[in-house]
């Protein structure tokens, strides 16, 4: 489980709003609305900030001061978001880590756009912001919180 493992473009922003500034015009609207729909979806603990050269959103050291298994100096991420060459991206760890969020995300998928899903591992690519399912988003936020986020990682670097 190792998120710096994804192939995507990293920015060189030094904050949220910097790399705001860099996302295309012709997406701005859409990454911005992402953005407001997890912050306003997510639960209580996790915080935002550079991570991997997107915007993630992370379990903090204050919380989990082990950090990073990979990278201890590293807060735990668990989401992050990224304007990619030809999508825009979600990386959650969750959906990597919890066959059970998998499965229902999967299901409710095609509930929420017309378009066939296009995912990887963590990776969630959006060719056409304009048809990003924002209310399923807001919903995946919401399925698991820091606690169990930290239980099911050291569940997971375990093995």
């Amino acid at each position: 489980m190792d998120i710096s493992e994804n192939k995507h473009i990293q920015s060189k922003a030094g904050s949220v709003k910097e790399y705001l500034k860099e996302v295309p015009d012709n997406r701005k609207k859409y990454f911005n609305q992402l953005r407001d729909t997890i912050r306003a979806n997510l639960p209580e603990g996790f915080q935002e900030e550079m991570s991997y050269g997107m915007i993630g959103y992370v379990v903090p050291h204050s919380i989990y001061p082990g950090g990073y298994h990979s990278s201890p100096d590293l807060p735990l991420p668990f989401v992050n978001i990224g304007s990619q060459k030809k999508h825009i991206a979600v990386y959650h760890m969750g959906l990597y880590a919890s066959p059970e969020i998998l499965d229902w995300f999967v299901k409710e998928y095609p509930k929420h756009s017309r378009l066939q899903l296009d995912m990887g591992k963590s990776c969630i690519r959006f060719k056409k912001p304009e048809h990003i399912p924002f209310e399923l988003i807001g919903q995946l936020m919401k399925k698991m919180t820091v606690k169990e986020w930290i239980t099911i990682y050291e569940e997971k670097i375990k093995k």
